[in-house]
């Protein structure tokens, strides 16, 4: 089962990888991992997506709540939340039916193209994993891809739920 798991910790050198190891020394995989501080410059957040038995994913949680740098930790799955991913994707435009249909792409999928060279567009696009997959695909399907940068899933809880000290 897909998981995301958000943590607030002390932003301190080693915190990041002590919760890395965690997941290591059960041999679980992070598909993806964000972090970064919060609107207090002192704490920082850890977004983690993975998959994963409920069980084993519930032992790291509590071992992960036991770490001394960690403030909270959240399993978004169970609850009703948002998420998002942000990539950014160079495509090769090289001529005006490529450059037309690369932006009625990105148009559909409500995608701002960020840069343009000569041969070379890049676009900016925001949305839940399938949808982010989906545009790799027809882009592929359309254009040569140059290059492909995800930032990983970042998650909230819907509603008045809030993850804070």
């Amino acid at each position: 089962m897909r998981r995301i798991i958000s943590i607030l910790l002390e932003n301190e050198p080693g915190a990041l990888s002590r919760i890395v190891g965690l997941f290591s020394q059960r041999a679980f995989n992070i598909e993806s991992l964000c972090v970064a501080e919060t609107d207090e410059p002192t704490i920082s957040r850890i977004t983690i997506s993975t998959f994963g038995d409920d069980q084993v994913l519930e032992q790291i949680t509590k071992q992960v709540n036991k770490l001394v740098d960690v403030i909270k930790v959240a399993d978004l799955t169970e609850r009703s939340h948002i998420e998002r991913e942000i990539m950014l994707i160079k495509v090769l435009a090289m001529n005006d039916k490529s450059r037309t249909e690369v932006k009625r792409i990105a148009d559909i999928f409500r995608g701002n193209i960020i840069d343009v060279g000569k041969q070379i567009y890049t676009i900016e696009i925001t949305g839940d994993e399938d949808k982010i997959s989906s545009f790799i695909k027809i882009l592929n399907n359309e254009t040569e891809i140059i290059e492909v940068v995800r930032s990983g899933t970042v998650g909230i809880a819907r509603g008045d739920k809030a993850l804070r000290i």
